[in-house]
């Protein structure tokens, strides 16, 4: 069974949807601002003469029909950054300001996190996660080539991550962009249709409510956390904040996507969604020529400094 076959009465277009995840994806790469400007990195890939393409919805986002950026100078230098179009939607969506107090729990190799501290003015404190040893190395060497000096490295299980070690008391912010089955990124790596079960997808989904409600636990009443992944599957996206939101004290909040989206489901097979999850972002291939994610935006409700109740 070709998973692709769950989703098509999901879209408004199955045709265009199918041919979408069967066409090669765009090479995209983010324009670092913590190393030069986007008028600046575009001139500099003119003298080189390298061909490419704004993205009209982020002029920091620059498609590159000719593919990877890697041997030039403006990318050697921390100019650039490959990077999905949809992968600068979490960091878009929770907007931390600089100074902030912020986790990614799942960090590795690292492109979400040095967007992140790019948003942030490479301020505040940013701790990048990651339970896999070895992909921290990648997280380390593309902070460094970027820039990114606000980052603290940890090495843990999400679902079970403290900050008692470093010494903060709560998060302003949280992205948990999980691990997932990974649908949304056949246009790169069509083996993962080939490789997909049901099977599979259960044994992520615990995983997935353990590491979203870790990141609500801890931030800060007000404060935010975005839930991401890169599958269209809804065991894993509306119903894993479903789940949660029926668990804590979060509360979905609306955010204007910046590039064409659907809106969250509320139902599928035989389970029914809070309605809220409508306000989360499904993006299909076909609508930008991107690949698949999704984005649900939450706000960690209870009492404040100040006594006052959040959310009430």
């Amino acid at each position: 069974m070709n998973p692709l076959d769950r989703y098509e009465r999901l879209v408004d277009d199955p045709e265009a949807f199918r041919g979408a995840c069967d066409r090669r994806l765009p090479s995209v790469v983010r324009v670092n601002e913590l190393r030069a400007t986007p008028e600046r990195t575009r001139r500099a890939l003119d003298e080189e003469g390298v061909t490419y393409e704004s993205v009209d919805w982020n002029d920091r986002l620059l498609r590159l029909p000719d593919g990877s950026p890697g041997t030039t100078w403006p990318y050697v230098h921390g100019w650039l950054h490959g990077q999905e179009e949809v992968s600068a939607l979490p960091a878009l969506a929770l907007d931390p300001d600089p100074g902030d107090r912020v986790w990614d729990a799942c960090a590795a190799p690292g492109s979400k996190t040095c967007h992140l501290a790019d948003v942030m003015d490479d301020s505040g404190v940013l701790i990048g996660n990651d339970n896999n040893l070895g992909r921290l190395s990648a997280l380390r060497h593309n902070a460094e080539r970027l820039g990114v000096s606000n980052l603290v490295v940890t090495n843990d299980d999400a679902r079970n991550f403290s900050l008692d070690s470093l010494g903060i008391d709560a998060l302003d912010g949280a992205v948990a962009d999980v691990p997932c089955s990974c649908e949304g990124t056949c246009r790169k790596n069509p083996d993962v249709l080939e490789k997909w079960s049901m099977g599979h997808v259960e044994g992520l989904v615990g995983i997935q409510k353990g590491i979203l409600r870790r990141a609500i636990e801890l931030t800060r009443p007000g404060g935010e956390v975005v839930y991401s992944t890169c599958t269209f599957a809804p065991e894993e996206n509306e119903a894993v904040v479903d789940h949660v939101l029926a668990e804590t004290d979060a509360e979905m909040v609306p955010w204007d996507a910046p590039l064409e989206t659907s809106p969250g489901i509320t139902e599928w097979e035989d389970e029914q969604f809070d309605a809220s999850l409508a306000k989360a972002h499904r993006v299909y291939p076909h609508q930008n020529d991107t690949g698949g994610f999704f984005v649900a935006k939450l706000r960690v409700g209870g009492a404040d400094d100040a006594g006052e109740v959040v959310g009430a």
